[in-house]
């Protein structure tokens, strides 16, 4: 794991707004804003995470609104808010360019960044001996430049236990009195999150396939269990897919007798289900994670995660 760094930003830009939202604060004539503690996560796994870590102590704020696509988050006066306010700030540096920007310009917390928390793969690593499309030639318009380096960490389990620690150094980092309240819950995360593995570990260790084509590059981080994926799209679930790129694919389904092209909840199913009904075979949804899911189990990282498992095993006949 790489070493765990927090900084510290000062408000060059912040004055202005800062005395407009003390005015509007003010108006209800000196209301309880009440005693929590304020965090602020830029979307979901990571607001997942930071929940579990700080306890009931702790208001957190994602940042990245139910149902919304967390690649193109803009963000709103409120959500500017929410990051002056916050004592700790956990994002993902260049997975949302407009969360840096603000990060930059108004938050003054303790910041826990994913990116150097965790330890990110890249593309080479994950499409290395593969002769399909590069990152590059994987869409027209994609129009996320992530450095080289595969975002979506969340899909591994362990990688997720890396970034609690991380947080758990955060919140003490402001309260010294609450840290090893922090540790034993980052530690029982780990725990939680460890069994999760093991899961994915036995369940995907015997399959009759080990490829599946999904929407877009969200899932690399699950090759550690033996499966291979390709993207239609590349970064972004929007982007459009090459006429080369769809024609590869087609013919790597017919070859590997793959069952189902795989879309996705917080994208248009159009792509998937096009390539789907081209090849014949049969759609599903893989959930990225990048948002809370629908449901009895809708804010539960590790339920989502065991659903996934459920759909690549019906695919691909484990």
């Amino acid at each position: 794991m790489l070493p765990f760094a927090t900084r510290s930003r000062v408000l060059p830009l912040v004055a202005a707004s800062a005395l407009l939202l003390a005015g509007c604060g003010s108006s209800d004539g000196g209301s309880d804003v009440g005693s929590d503690r304020q965090a602020v996560a830029a979307f979901y796994p990571l607001a997942w995470v930071t929940e579990r870590v700080a306890g009931d102590d702790w208001e957190v704020t994602n940042l990245t609104q139910p149902g919304g696509e967390p690649h193109d988050l803009e963000l709103g006066i409120s959500q500017t808010a929410d990051l002056d306010e916050a004592e700790v700030v956990v994002f993902e540096h260049e997975f949302q360019p407009a969360v840096d920007e603000a990060i930059d310009n108004v938050s003054d917390a303790v910041v826990v960044d994913a990116a150097q928390a965790v330890e990110l793969r890249t593309f080479e690593e994950q499409h290395a001996g593969d002769e399909h499309a590069s990152e590059e030639e994987h869409s027209e318009g994609d129009g996320h430049d992530h450095g080289g380096v595969d975002p979506h960490f969340w899909q591994d389990p362990l990688l997720m236990a890396d970034l609690a620690d991380a947080v758990a150094d955060g919140l003490a980092e402001v309260d010294a009195d609450g840290a090893a309240t922090y540790r034993s819950n980052a530690a029982d995360l780990r725990a939680d999150l460890e069994a999760l593995d093991a899961e994915l570990t036995e369940g995907l260790a015997s399959c009759e396939r080990d490829t599946v084509v999904v929407s877009h590059e969200a899932f690399g981080y699950l090759e550690r269990y033996g499966l291979h994926f390709e993207g239609i799209a590349g970064l972004s679930p929007d982007a459009e897919p090459t006429p080369a790129v769809l024609a590869e694919l087609e013919d790597l389904i017919a070859d590997e007798g793959i069952t189902t092209v795989f879309s996705e909840r917080l994208a248009s199913p159009a792509m998937a289900e096009g390539l789907a009904s081209d090849t014949g075979v049969e759609t599903a949804v893989l959930d990225p994670i990048e948002g809370p899911g629908e449901g009895d189990d809708a804010s539960d990282y590790l339920a989502l995660m065991q659903q996934n498992l459920a759909a690549l095993q019906r695919a691909n006949g484990c």
